[in-house]
């Protein structure tokens, strides 16, 4: 008489360590914005009832950190892709109607659709009073006041006061000119 025993190999049980880990790695893709709230939400129940690695390991292979070539390949596309959006700026910055610096005085020149405004923009994106540019200590200062569809400088949004400069791209809505000095 013959006697078979099969042996079942299982696989070893994840460590409490092992399932910290990751939902920390979940936790912190969350909180960087990798993840939306409802994939937050799923990985997380998933890692809970994960009982292998390999399981775990899906769960966060787009979110932990690349290796050293991967990072390096990642900043030459980065650096690249950014001399490209500068290029592409420098282009469209020179065929940009220019605005010229008004001669400096003691009130600062408003800017928006109202008629009594110093500069008048009929553009619907433009507020009544969307802006005002000032001198301040020998510089120019371009402040929005309040505006519907904001007021950009290089691209960014301002809130509250910047500092501008000959050169620098303007936009009132979504009309834009180039700031100039003559």
């Amino acid at each position: 008489m013959t006697s078979s025993f099969e042996f079942h190999t299982y696989p070893p049980r994840l460590s409490d360590a092992e399932r910290d880990r990751v939902l920390g790695v979940l936790r912190e893709g969350a909180a960087q914005g990798k993840l939306s709230h409802d994939t937050f939400m799923r990985r997380m129940e998933l890692a809970l009832v994960a009982r292998r690695s390999d399981e775990l390991a899906v769960l966060t292979s787009d979110l932990e950190p690349e290796s050293r070539w991967a990072r390096g390949v990642f900043g030459v596309v980065e650096r690249a892709s950014a001399f490209t959006v500068r290029l592409r700026r420098a282009w469209q910055s020179e065929r940009l109607p220019k605005l010229l610096f008004p001669e400096p005085g003691p009130y600062p020149l408003r800017i928006g659709r109202d008629p009594a405004n110093g500069l008048r923009l009929s553009h619907e994106t433009v507020s009544r009073v969307h802006a005002e540019l000032s001198v301040q200590g020998g510089g120019w200062i371009l402040r929005d006041l309040g505006s519907t569809n904001g007021t950009s400088v290089n691209g960014r949004r301002v809130t509250g006061a910047v500092l501008v400069r000959d050169g620098d791209q303007v936009s009132f809505g979504r009309m834009t000119f180039r700031l100039s000095a003559r």
